[in-house]
């Protein structure tokens, strides 16, 4: 076929709503932005992408390599194999209080193919999820993709990203299904305290069908005093949860694509029917690797100094960070994203400055060489996403630019 050919055919007679309404998602698109620039010959620093910068420690790879010569080379049962469910549910016991046993175990390919599997198996068209700003900005084509319809609830920087348990009550209605918590938090790294847990708990028992998703996949990624806690271990709770969690981020395994879902049996059997009607069973050798990562003193030895590394390079942006003029700045109590303010300094900018986060991001990337997420994306209009899983040295010219560039813009 010739190029003439292909140029004259109007794919919109054949594209789906679906797909043809979804715009490109804006991590990817700022991702994409630095990568041109860096191909035009630039130097960019790159605070977009939630990736660690560490290889997936020696001992989990040994795991999954000597799966591989083992024979694990065949399809894998669906929901995953026997005794790496039964390594997943023994971790939830132990680590989260959760006693869902292997049963309630569905393995996926990453905690979003888990979270996809929740949404279609529990909502019908017209059901409403309750979502937190910020939030992760991937969740909303998903729940719209199930014909759910997403329900804001706004938290403030003043408050630390976290909600009012208050605001929750007035955005639950006879339509609601689902009450979806990220804790840790992307963008924000703000952590639920065990004390809005139980409150919240409280509003979704009173409720006749609310469940909730909790996406823990930064459960590993906590600072200072801040403690990682899971709904689902409250009384009532087991079985109004579904519990989303997966190796990339703590564990440093983003290209395994590991991720799973815990739920009493019945929910789970249902998680695994969607799953086989969109994918499969995951990587029979990859996913053997998980007994490893989850319960090998080494992995978690390494897991623990990743943690250590995060936290330092979190002071570390904050000391770089903190005296920025009209920028507010909080601490984030988990993860590795700061999500500063830059509101106020956006208000005041003088003609022919950015005067929303978009054009900021932009800006701060084509006129200063860094780049960022803008927060809008998140629910979280006039700031900007910064992943600092990145090097110190990075994240110091980074930051030098960031400074750079509020100067000009005060």
């Amino acid at each position: 076929m010739s190029e003439s050919d292909t140029a004259i055919f109007d794919t919109s007679h054949v594209l789906a709503r679906r797909a043809s309404g979804m715009e490109e998602a804006p991590i990817m698109r700022m991702s994409r932005l630095a990568r041109e620039q860096r191909a035009a010959g630039r130097d960019i620093v790159s605070f977009t992408l939630g990736e660690p910068d560490f290889d997936t420690p020696e001992v989990i790879r040994q795991a999954a390599c000597a799966a591989l010569e083992a024979g694990y080379t065949h399809y894998p049962p669906l929901p995953g194999h026997g005794e790496v469910r039964a390594a997943i549910a023994e971790k939830l016991k132990a680590e989260n209080g959760l006693n869902y046993g292997a049963e309630g175990i569905v393995v996926s390919g990453g905690a979003k193919q888990s979270l996809a599997n929740t949404m279609f198996a529990l909502l019908d068209p017209g059901d409403e999820v309750i979502l937190v700003a910020p939030f992760w900005s991937a969740y909303l084509p998903v729940i719209e993709l199930a014909g759910g319809v997403p329900v804001f609830v706004q938290s403030s920087a003043e408050n630390g990203f976290l909600p009012r348990a208050e605001d929750i009550v007035s955005a639950i209605t006879a339509r609601s299904k689902l009450l979806l918590i990220n804790s840790p938090c992307n963008p924000s790294g703000a952590v639920w305290p065990m004390a809005l847990l139980e409150k919240v708990a409280a509003l979704v028992r009173a409720h006749p069908r609310l469940m909730v998703l909790s996406d823990e996949i930064y459960e590993y990624i906590v600072h200072e005093q801040h403690e990682h806690h899971s709904i689902g271990a409250l009384p009532g709770m087991l079985e109004r949860t579904i519990t989303v969690n997966g190796f990339s981020k703590g564990f440093a395994m983003t290209g395994w694509r590991l991720g799973y879902a815990a739920a009493i049996p019945e929910i789970a059997r249902a998680l695994a029917k969607i799953q086989g009607s969109f994918t499969a069973g995951v990587n029979a050798f990859a996913q053997q690797a998980i007994p490893t990562a989850l319960h090998d003193a080494r992995a978690r030895a390494a897991v623990r100094q990743m943690q250590q590394r995060y936290a330092a390079r979190r002071a570390l942006m904050l000391e770089l960070l903190g005296d920025l003029p009209g920028v507010r700045l909080n601490a984030p109590a988990g993860t590795f994203y700061m999500l500063p303010d830059f509101s106020g300094l956006l208000a005041n900018a003088q003609d022919g400055l950015p005067r929303d986060d978009v054009a900021l991001a932009e800006w701060l990337l084509m006129e200063h060489g860094v780049a960022t997420v803008p927060g809008s994306a998140f629910g979280a209009a006039g700031c900007l996403r910064l992943s600092f899983a990145t090097s110190d040295a990075q994240i110091r010219e980074g930051c030098a630019r960031l400074a750079a560039g509020v100067q000009a813009l005060a």
